[in-house]
């Protein structure tokens, strides 16, 4: 049978097509529970290789090593399974994925989306896969060369939008992401992903007030039954922090970001990084790094996938974990060594971001400023987002003050001031780094 968009299903019938179908809409919107109901479609159709695709892809885009062992497995499955030609592309790329070939798997979708522009489900996963490897020029052009394909009237077009309203953010054209992404949201108010895209625009451009009111007046839409919540709570975070307003900060992580306490790297990940934050600013975060450095741990970080490295880093050295420290580390002296592309990911950025996180921790400021120098402008090679990788600038920013270097925490803060003018947090890295000059 064919989908609404005209591809063929191998394997499908009415029944089976129906969950297929709730499930990609639950992963475009980042809401419900699309491994549910693609089991669903699996027990009723075993031989429908799309939902065993779909399946693979929610789990291997998880950047968890337990997720992509299931991923694995569901790949032994469905290789052996009769597909199309467009479906052994995506058994393909779902191979690579769970190779730990990120970028082989990107170009095997963006081959496929150009001869089948509209199917929905390769722009997803290789929209998320530019994600995950920091690809921001194809975060933006692969969707943006399917656009022609799309209309309105289609069903998933806002998915499309709220994409491309992430690359053109991430590509710095902020009025047409806000322009995209608002329009996506219109469409389908529970579209999350196009939520977070308008959330980017407003977290790039320091509009802080702007942000904490499209997030609050759209509360429900984007916060109730979706995935994708905490990562929405966290960007609501962010522009309290940047206001200086840390007890706000702290009643949303001790709320609906980390209030109870998940397992999900993806949600330790954005608990990492606010809670990193505040300690940068010399708040005191109590005993909340004990509890999310035993979620850590009991997840066995390293050697995975270096922006968790990282963030796990962090959480080691605010509750002082030495000993998970020294693994950590010696997990990614192994990546290194090892096949797929993040031995890259790590020996290139995951690597000295972590080392730089330990010696902060240590008070060795000279040591996190050599570690953080050269990384600067390639960054972008481990993944995650422009707001998320913030976090390297910011260490920096805080090192050089704390290493009393003129020059460069002169330097740096300027460069921040001149981005973020109207930032309370600008305004107080540049007098601090002046008062570094008149001392």
């Amino acid at each position: 049978m064919k989908d609404p968009l005209g591809l063929e299903l191998s394997g499908a019938d009415e029944v089976s097509h129906a969950s297929y179908q709730k499930a990609l809409a639950g992963l475009q919107c980042f809401t419900g529970d699309p491994v549910f109901e693609v089991e669903q479609a699996i027990a009723s159709r075993p031989d429908f290789v799309m939902a065993h695709v779909l399946k693979g892809y929610l789990f291997a885009l998880s950047t968890e090593a337990s997720a992509t062992s299931v991923a694995r497995e569901i790949f032994a499955t469905v290789r052996h399974l009769p597909a199309s030609g467009r479906e052994a592309r995506h058994v393909a790329a779902l191979g690579a994925l769970c190779a730990g070939n990120w970028h082989e798997a990107g170009r095997g979708l963006a081959a496929l989306s150009a001869d089948h522009p509209r199917d929905a489900l390769a722009l997803q996963a290789g929209h998320q896969i530019d994600f995950f490897t920091g690809s921001s020029a194809m975060l933006r052009d692969r969707i943006a060369s399917a656009l022609p394909a799309w209309d309105d009237g289609m069903p998933g077009y806002h998915a499309i939008l709220g994409m491309h309203a992430f690359g053109l953010e991430e590509t710095g054209d902020y009025r047409g992401a806000e322009v995209a992404g608002r329009r996506a949201v219109e469409l389908e108010p529970r579209d999350g992903w196009a939520h977070h895209a308008v959330a980017h625009v407003m977290e790039m451009e320091c509009r802080q007030r702007d942000g904490i009111a499209w997030m609050r007046d759209n509360l429900d839409n984007w916060s109730k039954d979706s995935f994708l919540k905490v990562h929405n709570w966290w960007h609501l975070a962010l522009y309290h922090y940047e206001l200086g307003e840390a007890d706000e900060v702290l009643s949303l992580y001790d709320g609906p970001i980390y209030g109870d306490r998940s397992t999900l790297a993806l949600n330790m990940l954005d608990a990492s990084a606010i809670l990193w934050r505040l300690y940068l600013g010399g708040v005191d975060v109590g005993d909340r790094w004990q509890a999310l450095a035993d979620n850590w741990q009991a997840a066995k970080p390293g050697g995975h996938y270096a922006f968790n490295d990282m963030h796990a880093a962090m959480a080691f050295v605010g509750a002082g974990r030495s000993a998970e420290l020294d693994r950590l580390l010696a997990a990614q002296e192994a990546a290194i060594e090892g096949q797929g592309d993040n031995a890259a990911f790590t020996r290139d950025v995951g690597r000295p971001a972590t080392l730089a996180v330990i010696a902060f921790g240590q008070g060795d400021y000279g040591a996190a400023i050599r570690h953080l120098k050269p990384i600067r402008a390639i960054a972008h090679r481990f993944g995650g987002s422009h707001a998320q990788r913030d976090v390297l600038e910011l260490t920096l920013v805080e090192a050089a003050l704390r290493a009393g270097d003129r020059d460069l925490a002169g330097r740096l803060t300027s460069q921040r001031h001149q981005l973020r003018p109207h930032s309370p947090l600008s305004g107080l890295l540049v007098k601090r780094s002046a008062g570094i000059a008149s001392a």
